[in-house]
């Protein structure tokens, strides 16, 4: 790539802040809120459940204020706070209900990124630009400029594929599991589920991102040598 391929410095701190908010209000919050509003405020698991879920809603609130713009990511995260909301409020009014609603969300997310791959820019364009850059007009444009080569086009594509079925099939593992499982066991593990299998898809995404990245140098560095020994020739 060219100098002007590599991405500017950037903040290690802000994303640190970042994440810390994320883990906080959409993992740790939500689990400590349902516990000590069943045992010791004696509220049911249908009301405990929804009131944990406003945790993940204050975390968007903040970030769009921190960044003070609604950037693509943060519309789809509102969208889909809006649909937990809605599915939330429709049907069956049981703790079960709500775990297997809440499983269904995570399958419309899969299916988002599958039906993203027939438009211009496939999800993950957006989704990795969120976390590859920290939102400044210069890594923005670094971001954006990478779009020109067909490699990183492929790149993110293979991801928002990966992404869409992976999800597809946790939210089915998660439905499954919220019938053959305790509520309150769901409870802990449902989060740790979404959360673990985001972890498990950033790992293989910055591994696979990598190494596409380093084939793509590769082939760039036989094609400029190439050039050479066809101009030297």
């Amino acid at each position: 790539m060219s100098t002007s391929d590599k991405p500017p410095a950037r903040s290690g701190a802000t994303s640190a802040i970042g994440w810390v908010l994320t883990i906080s209000l959409n993992v740790v919050a939500p689990i400590l809120t349902y516990n000590i509003l069943i045992e010791d405020h004696g509220w049911s698991e249908f009301t405990a459940l929804l009131a944990g879920s406003a945790w993940p809603v204050l975390d968007s609130v903040i970030m769009v204020a921190w960044r003070r713009k609604l950037d693509e990511f943060a519309v789809v995260t509102l969208v889909f706070l809006v649909i937990t909301a809605l599915v939330t409020l429709i049907g069956a009014h049981s703790a079960r209900a709500l775990l297997i609603k809440d499983s269904g969300v995570t399958g419309l997310f899969g299916l988002l990124c599958l039906a993203t791959l027939l438009a211009p820019r496939p999800l993950m364009f957006y989704f990795g630009r969120k976390f590859a850059t920290d939102d400044t007009p210069a890594s923005t444009a670094w971001w954006n400029g990478l779009w020109q080569y067909e490699g990183f086009r492929s790149t993110m594509r293979t991801m928002t594929l990966v992404w869409g079925v992976t999800y597809v099939a946790e939210a089915l593992v998660r439905v499954a599991l919220a019938y053959a499982l305790p509520t309150k066991t769901m409870v802990t593990l449902s989060p740790v589920m979404i959360y673990g299998v985001l972890g498990a898809l950033g790992v293989w995404t910055a591994w696979f991102g990598k190494r596409r990245s380093a084939e793509g140098a590769r082939r760039q560095a036989e094609a400029v040598a190439a050039a050479a020994a066809v101009a030297s020739a």
